[in-house]
């Protein structure tokens, strides 16, 4: 009698689920982690910086943008690829869960937007403005980012990964990953999202993404991680 064997998944801190099934998730995965562990530092350095601190506001706000870079890549892959596969598959039922994906990315985005004007003014020249009142409208809109993110995944790990499972192969999957979400990364974009992927991963789930990924992913970490941890230092000044 024989047994399907499907991949282990990867479960991460602050992951809520990880249905079993054919498609290994783990990029998936490791984006969620980064997505989650990024607002939370971002709404405690928002809490805790000052507004008149305005050096570490452009720090801030440069890591913002690649914040919002990422995500919004993200987003828009599965709205263009997974989403879609799926709901030419999907029953009734699992076409309505499928349509509140798309309904909270919809919700999600202008927070975003809001949340970038926020770090956009305490970077800026600042003239005309209350920088205070700005930073605690600004702390408003991180944490309703952070708490709608967090609802977001939590849905999708628990109910629209699972029917991707039903209905995707591994080899779907890595079809629709080439075409909507990876893309020629320039070198000088790579040595900023490779430690960011892996800032904050338990040691041995790192050491497991670098053996899976090969010689050249580490390497980029080793070359790049001082550097990233200077820019996370700086904008994270107030933030222990």
């Amino acid at each position: 009698m024989s047994t399907t064997t499907y991949p282990t998944q990867l479960v991460l801190p602050g992951q809520v689920a990880a249905p079993e099934g054919p498609v290994d998730m783990k990029m998936m995965y490791l984006m969620h982690h980064a997505f989650r562990r990024d607002l939370n530092k971002f709404a405690a350095a928002v809490a805790a910086t000052p507004a008149d601190d305005v050096d570490t506001w452009r720090a801030l706000g440069g890591r913002w943008e690649l914040f919002f870079e990422v995500l919004h890549k993200h987003h828009s892959g599965e709205d263009a690829g997974v989403w879609p596969f799926l709901l030419e598959r999907a029953d009734a039922e699992e076409r309505a869960t499928l349509e509140a994906m798309e309904e909270e990315h919809s919700h999600i985005d202008p927070l975003l937007t809001a949340c970038a004007e926020g770090f956009a003014t305490l970077a800026g020249d600042r003239q005309g403005i209350d920088a205070e009142d700005v930073r605690r409208a600004l702390k408003v809109r991180i944490e309703a980012t952070r708490d709608a993110l967090a609802r977001h995944l939590a849905h999708e790990e628990t109910d629209a990964i699972a029917i991707l499972q039903r209905y995707m192969t591994n080899e779907d999957w890595e079809r629709l990953e080439q075409e909507h979400f990876r893309e020629r990364t320039p070198l000088k974009q790579l040595f900023g999202a490779v430690p960011w992927v892996v800032d904050g991963l338990p040691a041995t789930t790192r050491d497991q993404l670098f053996a899976e990924l090969g010689g050249p992913f580490k390497l980029i970490w080793v070359l790049a991680r001082r550097s990233y941890r200077r820019q996370q230092d700086r904008a994270l000044k107030y933030v222990s």
